[in-house]
């Protein structure tokens, strides 16, 4: 087998983060931010930046297809709290699935209707979920390179989007005076932190990578710094670009509307289809990879055996996550699946760097940076928990729900395999002293 080299591990991590999330969260963080939209996901970054630095020690260590599963197995145990965050994990899959389905449906609707039209945007999350769940059941999974491709072209068409927009910034809607509050600004970041999520997706490949003790540190750090610059200048060209009031009208598709003032309808247009394009692209590549994560997590014991059963030449489960995808697209808004997104990545990101404050001996870690990282985690969890508590309590409890749903289904699954292992060893016993009177 092709031993992966540093620009493929490098496009498998611009390629998870540069999804559909900023198709999908633009918009949501120029309303909570306005002018300082381009300083909101240097935030959200900056946090995912020293992240990165146990993600790198933790598969150097522990290199497994696996990924953030085994690194959470490895520092807490085979545990009800490791089946926890596993199922967690899982979830935030899900949610991203809905972000990049309802991105898709919106910039789809903005497209065809010229406007979001809610009963077309919702037909189309929907068909694209069942649309891409279906060929990966028949096995028909896009090729690498193929996948390669689609992240060359959708980069390409967006830095053509910042090179032709940058000369007309109006810089007066950046200026200061036009910055919400910094509370505001964090929250606008943290909102949105699930658009930087996919870098951890190279931990996955680990075992394939040549030359792993240089390949994976400069794969994991060049692909989060580079796409950190990247949306700062997406962000910046947007907000330059557009009046609050066209970006507030626009939020769900604003990055096609950002493209009007220099490309005219043309760019509209194009910028519409990279996002369809991308957005239809990360649906593929993560209704795979969760489908590999819920057979992995239920190979642990920690989920239901019928994510581990095969369908075709996909999994079981892969049909339970598109459909509860499906459910979490219909019945949430944008910033309600981003909420609840960002807070599950935001909570397996900061037991990520825990896990490596724990094993710092065995990954050769300066302890320090992992516990900045748990730190500076556990603030932008209480910060995001916090402003939507006074400014969107419907968001708040939306997520509070849905992750103590996860919780609870996680206990409750835990307990009755530990009863039917305890009857199924009391039934043995039983038929063992059968035999033995029957002797």
């Amino acid at each position: 087998m092709k031993k992966i080299g540093f620009l493929e591990a490098f496009s498998i991590g611009v390629g998870g983060m540069v999804g559909g999330g900023i198709f999908a969260v633009l918009g949501l963080t120029i309303s909570l931010s306005k002018g300082a939209a381009p300083l909101a996901f240097f935030i959200a970054g900056f946090i995912a930046l020293v992240t990165t630095y146990s993600y790198v020690k933790l598969t150097l260590r522990y290199p497994s297809e696996g990924g953030t599963i085994e690194f959470i197995v490895q520092a807490f145990g085979n545990t009800l709290f490791s089946s926890m965050i596993n199922t967690l994990l899982l979830l935030s899959y899900i949610i991203m699935l809905a972000l990049y389905a309802y991105a898709f449906g919106s910039y789809g609707a903005a497209l065809f209707t010229g406007g979001d039209t809610l009963w077309l945007h919702k037909l189309l999350a929907v068909a694209v979920l069942a649309l891409f769940a279906f060929i990966n059941l028949l096995g028909a999974v896009m090729s690498g390179k193929t996948e390669d491709i689609m992240v060359l072209l959708k980069l390409f068409i967006l830095i053509v989007f910042i090179i032709a927009g940058f000369f007309s910034v109006n810089w007066e809607h950046l200026s200061i005076q036009n910055w919400m509050p910094l509370t505001n600004v964090a929250a606008g970041g943290l909102m949105i932190f699930l658009a930087y999520e996919g870098f951890e997706l190279i931990a996955n490949t680990a075992r394939d990578v040549k030359d792993p003790q240089k390949t994976l540190p400069r794969a994991y750090y060049t692909s989060v710094i580079f796409v950190i610059f990247l949306y700062v200048l997406i962000a910046i060209v947007a907000v330059g670009n557009l009046s609050f009031k066209e970006a507030m009208a626009a939020k769900d598709y604003v990055l096609a509307e950002a493209a009007e003032p220099f490309f005219g309808k043309t760019g509209f247009i194009l910028i519409g289809i990279a996002a369809l394009l991308s957005t239809a692209s990360a649906i593929n590549a993560t209704i795979y990879g969760s489908g590999r994560t819920s057979y992995l997590i239920a190979k642990f014991g920690e989920l239901p055996e019928t994510f581990e059963k095969k369908v075709k030449n996909g999994y079981e489960g892969m049909i339970i996550i598109s459909l509860l995808s499906i459910i979490f697209a219909l019945l949430f808004d944008l910033k309600n699946i981003s909420t609840a997104g960002s807070l599950g990545f935001l909570s397996v990101f900061a037991l990520v760097n825990l896990a490596n404050f724990r094993l710092y001996k065995e990954t050769h870690s300066n302890r320090y940076i992992p516990l900045f990282g748990f730190i500076l985690s556990l603030v932008a969890i209480c910060t995001l928990i916090g402003y939507n508590a006074l400014h969107s309590p419907s968001s708040l409890i939306s997520s509070m729900v849905v992750l103590s749903s996860v919780f609870a289904f996680t206990y409750i699954y835990n307990r009755f395999k530990e009863n039917e292992e305890v009857m199924s060893l009391y039934m043995d016993k039983r038929l063992q002293r059968d035999e033995d009177a029957k002797k």
